[in-house]
């Protein structure tokens, strides 16, 4: 329980399973093992009671960037409850692969990198450089679903 206990000493907690908003259905599988590999699908930040959180919005119009880092923090969180869920223990985790950025944003926003590191610096910070080190990309998208200003996908390598 290494990665817990981290994230207790920052203070953070794992949210609950994805709460939809009213309506929406989401048939999908929100982490898919296969071969040793967890392929992580798109999630959003997250409130204490698992239903999305804010700030919602374009980054660079309505959101600032150091909000929307926090948002892409919160996101970070909001998958590693999804593959806790999956795994069991988050230290089963051998190796974090890759993380795919989205981020909602002003057409002339060019500063993704800085929204999603607020992820990546959490992969890092909790499971080091070893096994925190990711392949990434940071893109930035006309809008994201439910009006959030950052998305994020993943692929970790697990034991």
């Amino acid at each position: 329980m290494e990665i817990e206990a981290k994230l207790a000493e920052m203070g953070l907690a794992l949210p609950p399973p994805v709460l939809p908003p009213a309506g929406v259905e989401l048939p999908l599988s929100f982490v898919r093992l296969h071969a040793g590999i967890a392929y992580i699908s798109g999630h959003g930040p997250q409130t204490a009671d698992g239903s999305l959180a804010g700030p919602f919005g374009k980054v660079g119009a309505d959101v600032t960037i150091e909000a929307g880092c926090a948002a892409a923090q919160a996101v970070g969180l909001s998958m590693l409850g999804s593959l806790k869920r999956a795994l069991g223990d988050l230290d089963r985790v051998a190796h974090w692969l890759r993380l795919h950025g989205m981020v909602n944003c002003a057409p002339d926003f060019a500063q993704q990198p800085a929204v999603i590191n607020g992820c990546s610096q959490l992969i890092l910070a909790l499971y080091g450089a070893e096994r925190g080190a990711h392949a990434r990309s940071a893109v930035g998208m006309a809008a994201l679903p439910f009006n959030m200003c950052v998305e994020i996908e993943g692929a970790v390598a697990y034991a």
